[in-house]
């Protein structure tokens, strides 16, 4: 055989699999438990084969997406497993985890340390975020989890206080030369119309909003009043009519924007995309870019909302700095976020076509379901957390929940 050992032999077949999986072997530094730097060599499959723990926080109704990253995982041939938090059992995604955790609220102050308790005690590697709640204390909180080894998918503080202060985000687009609906305070904009110089309808929301929760339409100043006393912390923007569009743009670890995936916002409901369409647009594809370069977000997944008006102008209006809900889209049109993330994680180095992507591809969401008795019901509390969810009699004393529906 040319003077080869076996042991050369197996070593070339393994490093031509990795190249055919998008894989670089690599010998180099990894970190683990504790803050631990061990030499590890990345293999596929089989005995020895890499093994990766992914924790989703809030998980809520993320089944596609946990879906995505198991797929993932199992093509790249990594022994994976996922788990999941949220604070009450009834949680569909949460049941579809390999092991189910409950925590506290995400404002609770033990929330942190309960989810390091978690990553501690199973060797987490990759903390998914889910939802807009845990960004800031995530962000916040990040090195302590880089200390056991975790890469939390989070961007720096500042990136987040700017996502989710609209007022900060129509200020950055303003800035940096992306056009965005006028932003202002409800009494300004009274003040505004008084002097002739607002135009109807007008929309309102909480500049620290989320899932389009108190958002309202408004046609006229006695409106307006009507419903800045409901709305809490309410602003006044410019009403804006044209196509709606949200962009899963992906940073790598590296902080590099490698593709940006436009999709159509066909219909909506309760803030959650039930129908959208992939659109290859190169200059939304160009500005999309350009505001999570100057904005710094990432790593991982940035969702960004916008219109393309009837005279071709865009306009960006919410930046959100975690996986979108319409992502199974982008992903499922051949921008494979999860496999992407969990290449890097590994060390690998994915390769990633801008946009190389399926243009067109339609996505009709519909409701499924997940079967269980009391008995098979996961969810293990964590640091003896005193969430309270009542199943058997249907009746919950939680009444909120970490999760919620996003873009």
């Amino acid at each position: 055989m040319c003077g080869l050992t076996v042991a050369a032999i197996l070593h070339t077949i393994e490093t031509a699999q990795a190249w055919m999986q998008g894989l670089e072997p690599f010998a180099g530094v990894i970190m683990g438990q504790s803050g631990a730097a061990k030499t590890a060599t990345a293999k596929l499959g089989g005995r020895g084969s890499t093994h990766v723990a992914v924790l989703f926080t809030c998980i809520g109704r993320r089944v596609s997406l946990l879906r995505s990253f198991q797929r993932a995982a199992q093509k790249l041939g990594f022994d994976a497993s996922f788990y999941g938090t949220d604070t009450c059992k009834l949680s569909p995604a949460l049941q579809l985890c390999d092991e189910a955790f409950l925590v506290e609220p995400t404002t609770h102050a033990k929330y942190i340390d309960q989810l390091l308790s978690i990553v501690r005690g199973h060797a987490v590697r990759l903390l998914v975020p889910t939802v807009d709640l845990d960004l800031p204390v995530l962000a916040q909180h990040k090195p302590r989890f880089e200390e056991l080894g975790c890469r939390v998918l989070v961007s720096d503080p500042e990136v987040i206080d700017t996502c989710q202060d609209k007022r900060r985000t129509f200020g950055f687009l303003r800035k940096n030369g992306f056009d965005a609906p006028v932003t202002m305070s409800v009494r300004m904009a009274l003040a505004a119309d008084r002097r002739g110089e607002l135009t109807w309808p007008c929309f309102l929301k909480r500049w620290d909003g989320y899932a389009s929760r108190d958002n309202a339409i408004v046609h006229s100043p006695s409106e307006m009043r009507f419903f800045a006393r409901r709305i809490p912390n309410a602003l006044c923007q410019e009403f804006i009519e044209g196509t709606e569009y949200t962009c899963d743009a992906y940073v790598d670890f590296g902080m590099n924007v490698r593709c940006i995936v436009p999709r159509r916002r066909i219909e909506v409901r309760s803030g959650e995309v039930s129908k959208g369409q992939v659109v290859k647009h190169p200059e939304i594809m160009s500005q999309a870019r350009r505001v999570v370069e100057l904005l710094g977000a990432g790593p991982g997944v940035i969702a960004l909302q916008l219109f393309v008006t009837k005279d071709g102008r865009i306009k960006f209006t919410e930046i959100n700095p975690r996986f979108g809900g319409g992502a199974p889209l982008s992903i499922q049109a051949g921008a494979d976020f999860p496999r992407w993330i969990l290449q890097e994680l590994t060390g690998g180095r994915p390769q990633i076509g801008f946009d190389d992507f399926t243009d067109g591809l339609m996505m009709l969401r519909y409701d499924a379901e997940v079967w269980l008795n009391d008995t098979d019901l996961k969810g293990t509390k964590v640091d003896g957390g005193s969430v309270k969810c009542e199943v058997g009699s249907a009746m919950l004393e939680q009444k909120t929940s970490n999760f919620t529906l996003e873009t």
